[in-house]
C-alpha cells in the first residue's frame, strides 16, 4: 500500500509530465515571443523557501523587465513602499511587459515551475512558495501570523494551492497564510485532486 507522500510523488509526476507533452508548442514559442518582446533572460529565477525552510530556485518565464528587482529595491523607493503596502503585489506593475501582461492573465509565466515539480522541490498542489524577505516582512507587520511559518513550511510549495483556487493574488497574507498552514493539516490525496480540478476555473476567472 502506497502511503500519501508516495501516492502524491506519482501524481505529482503524472500531472507534470502530461502538461509539459500538453503545452509542448508553448514550451518552444513562448521563449522567442520574449525574446523579440524584451530580450533575454527567458528565464526568471527567484530564491524561494522550500520543505523544512531550505530555500531552492524557482523558475518562472520573464514577464518583467530584466531589472525589474533593481528598480523595486534600489531604485524606486515609492514603488517599493507602494509594493510593500499590498502585500508584496502592485496592482498595474509598471515592471510587467506587453508580453508579461498576457503571459500572466493565462498562467503561462509559471509553466516553467513543472521543472520543479519534476525535480521534487515543489508540488502540483500545496502552499505558496514564499520569498525569505516576503515571509520575515509579513510576519513582521502581521505577528499573528507567525504562528504558520512551521506548518508551511513542513510541506513541499505547490504551483497551486487552496487559495489560489479561492481569490488568487485579491487573498490577503494573513487569510493566505492561515490557509496554507490549513492545507499542512489536512491535506490528502482526493484534497490534492479536488484543487487540480478548481485550478482550470481560477486561471479563467483572471481574463
Amino acid at each position: 500500500m502506497f502511503s500519501y507522500h508516495q501516492q502524491k510523488r506519482l501524481l505529482d509526476l503524472v500531472v507534470a509530465l502530461c502538461l509539459v507533452v500538453l503545452f509542448l508548442p508553448v514550451w518552444i514559442i513562448v521563449p522567442f515571443l520574449i525574446y523579440f518582446d524584451s530580450g533575454i533572460p527567458i528565464l526568471f529565477v527567484h530564491r524561494r523557501v522550500g520543505l523544512n525552510g531550505k530555500e531552492f530556485n524557482l523558475y518562472k518565464f520573464r514577464s518583467m523587465v530584466a531589472d525589474a528587482d533593481d528598480i523595486l529595491h534600489k531604485k524606486d523607493k515609492k514603488l517599493l513602499e507602494k509594493f510593500k503596502a499590498g502585500d508584496w503585489k502592485i496592482k498595474d506593475d509598471p515592471r510587467i511587459t506587453r508580453l508579461g501582461k498576457i503571459l500572466r492573465s493565462l498562467t503561462i509565466d509559471e509553466f516553467p515551475q513543472l521543472y520543479n515539480v519534476l525535480t521534487g522541490e515543489m508540488s502540483m498542489v500545496g502552499p505558496r512558495a514564499y520569498l525569505k524577505k516576503e515571509l520575515d516582512d509579513q510576519t513582521q507587520r502581521y505577528p499573528e501570523t507567525k504562528q504558520y511559518v512551521d506548518k508551511i513550511t513542513s510541506v513541499k510549495p505547490g504551483i497551486t494551492g487552496p487559495w489560489q483556487t479561492s481569490g488568487r493574488n485579491e487573498v490577503p497574507f494573513t487569510v493566505r497564510a492561515k490557509m496554507d498552514a490549513e492545507y499542512s493539516q489536512k491535506q490528502s490525496l482526493w484534497y490534492d485532486l479536488l484543487i487540480l480540478l478548481r485550478t482550470p476555473k481560477a486561471m479563467i476567472s483572471k481574463w
